[in-house]
């Protein structure tokens, strides 16, 4: 019976991040943005546990088939009730990647896996 239930334990499907998004071990970073094209990309960071306040930085890194460029930066901010978000224009290539840059209050540095254009 035991060894039953851990059976259907290790065959239960594991959450999967949405598209741009990833896991953290104190949250979920992700990024949103036209990729390929120009417009508004918005870094968003949301606390698991919202009782505590934590600054971070926010930003994105890009990608395309010759580099990867440094990271670049939206700002920093507080969380606020769990959560906080910056955003900017960019304007992207057809080819390019992007990914969600967090460094946290202790200089820990955190990425979203890749997100390409389509």
């Amino acid at each position: 019976m035991c060894l039953a239930a851990g059976s259907l334990l290790v065959l239960a499907p594991m959450r999967v991040p949405p598209d741009g998004c990833g896991d953290l071990p104190s949250g979920r970073l992700c990024i949103e943005g036209p990729i390929g094209g120009a417009g508004a990309f918005t870094t968003r960071y949301v606390q698991y546990d919202e009782r505590h306040e934590s600054r971070v930085r926010l930003g994105y890194q890009r990608r395309d088939q010759r580099l990867t460029a440094f990271a670049n930066w939206f700002g920093t901010s507080s969380t606020l009730h769990g959560s906080t978000q910056l955003s900017g224009r960019l304007s992207t290539a057809p080819d390019e990647c992007i990914r969600g840059i967090l460094i946290d209050a202790n200089g820990k540095a955190y990425a979203t896996q890749w997100t390409c254009a389509r």
